[in-house]
């Protein structure tokens, strides 16, 4: 069987692929993947990387209001959607596998007049446009959190890599500390923003080093490519230790390494923290439609994250959050407890056993 797995830009969308790849070639090795994404997302890195052939595809973003790009809007999807039947064609594709952002768009809509099925999976609580265009036609619509509104919706939950579904954080937690240069023995905030990083973030933990410093609290500061050299904290560390990373591409390592996090809250942050018994302070994205937030909302409202707004993020909050979270094992540990009652380490193989189910068997009716 032939399997063509689309979706791109954001290591949110490319992070699931490539663990439903995975579990795809586990369950069944005689499965035959390619994947598709467009010529400037982190696909163009991280799909080769691992292994699997890459075609690409024009990106054609949706305009959310009047602007002059809709004039030519026509005729650019015309031209994606022809690309993207044409690598459907050439991969013999039995069955299409996306996972949003520009791409899947025209694959959607190739995949339709090809009359190849379709599954789709929505990683955020609030499905996407090209999602939401997938759905109408889509053979099964998996999710990771419930209520998404797309039609049909089973709660599959996030695919993500075996690094990190399969972490004992408390069991590598020396080895982890020990490869950053940090103490074993004193606590650590991680801090990251993403694969882009969060200057709101950057900003609020670096003015609060010194009250951070102050109760030994070691820090993991993850900043983002773009804002590595901007992060130069004016404050030298003598209680605990400052580790600046700009990228961190083996996460479970840094999971392991920390007591407690501060993230912003996209689907696979909040996934895989809660996954690994990480407690996490949430910073929702204040742009786009609202996901983040409610990305976030059901593990908060659990009593396993806490969440502070973009605003509200300065230092001095930053320090009231997260002294008494830090201070409190036990706390944490309860924290830990809820988030992985909630989350399945199993998604990446319960979408790749549907998908592969409607190959053999057809949709279900």
């Amino acid at each position: 069987m032939k399997i063509v797995l689309a979706g791109g830009a954001s290591a949110g969308h490319v992070a699931p692929l490539l663990a439903t790849a995975a579990a795809l070639v586990e369950l069944d090795s005689s499965a035959q993947l390619s994947c598709v994404g467009t010529p400037r997302g982190l696909e163009n890195q991280l799909v080769p990387a691992a292994g699997w052939p890459l075609d690409l595809v024009d990106p054609v973003p949706l305009p959310r209001r009047l602007t002059p790009k809709l004039i030519s809007l026509p005729a650019r999807l015309h031209r994606s959607i022809g690309q993207a039947k044409q690598v459907l064609i050439s991969r013999k594709a039995d069955l299409v596998i996306g996972f949003g952002g520009y791409v899947c768009v025209p694959v959607y809509l190739a995949a339709r007049r090809l009359n190849i099925p379709v599954v789709v999976h929505e990683a955020n609580a609030i499905a996407g446009l090209a999602n939401r265009i997938g759905a109408r036609q889509a053979a099964a619509c998996c999710v990771t959190f419930a209520n998404t509104g797309l039609p049909g919706e089973q709660v599959t939950g996030l695919p993500v890599n075996r690094q990190i579904s399969g972490l004992d954080r408390f069991g590598a937690r020396s080895a982890a500390r020990a490869s950053y240069g940090l103490a074993d023995g004193a606590p650590v905030l991680l801090v990251s923003g993403g694969s882009q990083g969060a200057r709101r973030l950057n900003q609020a933990v670096l003015a609060a080093l010194p009250g951070l410093d102050q109760a030994g609290v070691q820090v993991l500061h993850i900043t983002g490519q773009a804002n590595f050299d901007q992060c130069q904290p004016d404050y030298q560390m003598t209680n605990g230790r400052y580790v600046k990373e700009a990228y961190v591409e083996a996460m479970a390592t840094a999971y392991a390494a920390a007591d407690l996090m501060l993230a912003r809250s996209g689907s696979g942050t909040v996934t895989e923290t809660a996954m690994v018994g990480l407690p996490a302070i949430f910073v929702p994205l204040p742009h786009g439609n609202g996901e983040q937030a409610r990305n976030a909302a059901g593990l908060v409202a659990a009593g396993g994250g806490v969440m502070v707004m973009d605003d509200d993020l300065t230092a001095d909050r930053l320090l009231k959050e997260v002294l008494p979270l830090i201070a409190s094992p036990q706390r944490l540990t309860d924290m830990a407890a809820v988030g992985q009652a909630m989350m399945p380490r199993d998604a990446a193989d319960r979408l790749a056993r549907i998908a592969l189910s409607i190959v053999k068997n057809g949709p279900s009716l």
